[in-house]
């Protein structure tokens, strides 16, 4: 792609953002607020985590996202019995007695992590690397993932029977928690009448691979005020017990807070978030817009807080006032 100067990148950006959602709204009815977070994590390089409930269409949405924006897709079905071979590959014995490497499904560039927290510890263990170096490393060697990479993991929140709670440090690698809720009243009436006919919609790919990796650089070259970079930084540690700068709330409520990542996605995701909204750079409304899925799942809440019903939107919206 070519531009004359980053100020007109940006607004084809917003322009491209815009097409998107309406090529992704062919398929998916509502549900405005995860469609944006996903994509604002997609071009922030970032990953993400969705909880809801079953049949709120979190696989169709990984999958027309996929199509419009011609990648790869690759989705794993997380079950109890599932290996970290059978996520990365494997190597088997050729014909000519050598060894080979059999590429998993991690090799794509949209994974949807199906129910990820039904498999054990261990095989969740084995998309940390992917997430984080963009590579898997089978037998003592290391194979680059493509570009660009990016998973979306989806979770039940109401069955606990059989599951295995994601560890911090693997929560950690998401950059957004989005909650998928129930759809309104008027937007389950018209998914009934769309999906209940053998009407078809045809997608249109609106980005290619090559103008996704263009805009993920773009969004980093946006520049952001000090005041801005200060009020994350300072969000990110008011979460946080032990430190000098901990809220009332926080020490009453909070018995583990987010780490730097956290104050690092509030940034590049308040980026994305006024690229398509027409902006050049990011006010501290934009990282209040997303504050609440980079922080949801980085914040551990004590007894106190759970008995007490004190929610952590309750506890970030304290913060950031």
């Amino acid at each position: 792609m070519e531009f004359k100067s980053d100020v007109e990148a940006l607004d084809a950006f917003a322009q491209k953002y815009n097409i998107l959602r309406e090529e992704i709204a062919k398929v998916i009815v509502g549900q405005d607020e995860v469609v944006k977070k996903v994509l604002i994590s997609i071009f922030s390089r970032g990953h993400c985590l969705l909880v809801g409930v079953p049949g709120l269409a979190k696989t169709l949405l990984v999958n027309t996202i996929a199509r419009t924006l011609g990648l790869k897709y690759s989705r794993i079905q997380f079950t109890p019995d599932l290996m970290p071979s059978d996520i990365i590959g494997t190597e088997i014995l050729d014909e000519s007695r050598n060894f080979r490497f059999i590429e998993g499904p991690v090799f794509a560039n949209i994974i949807l992590a199906d129910e990820i927290n039904r498999t054990p510890p261990k095989t969740q263990s084995a998309l940390l690397e992917a997430m984080q170096e963009k590579s898997v490393t089978a037998a003592g060697i290391t194979y680059k993932l493509d570009d660009p990479f990016f998973v979306l993991a989806t979770q039940n929140p109401i069955e606990q029977e059989g599951t295995y709670p994601l560890p911090e440090a693997q929560l950690d690698r998401f950059m957004f928690n989005v909650w998928l809720d129930y759809p309104s009243f008027d937007e389950e009436m018209m998914v009934v009448k769309s999906t209940t006919t053998d009407k078809q919609s045809q997608l249109d790919v609106v980005l290619t691979a090559a103008d996704i990796i263009y805009f993920q650089k773009l969004i980093r070259k946006i520049p952001v005020a000090d005041n801005v970079v200060e009020y994350a930084v300072r969000l990110a540690s008011k979460t946080r017990p032990g430190s000098e700068m901990a809220h009332d709330i926080t020490r009453e409520y909070i018995s583990w807070g987010a780490g730097p990542r956290a104050s690092q996605y509030l940034i590049i995701g308040a980026k994305c978030h006024a690229a398509i909204n027409g902006k050049y750079s990011p006010d501290i409304e934009d990282v209040n817009a997303i504050a609440y899925d980079v922080l949801r799942h980085r914040v551990v809440r004590n007894y106190k807080a759970e008995a007490e019903g004190m929610s952590i939107e309750k506890i970030v919206e304290a913060l950031a006032e």
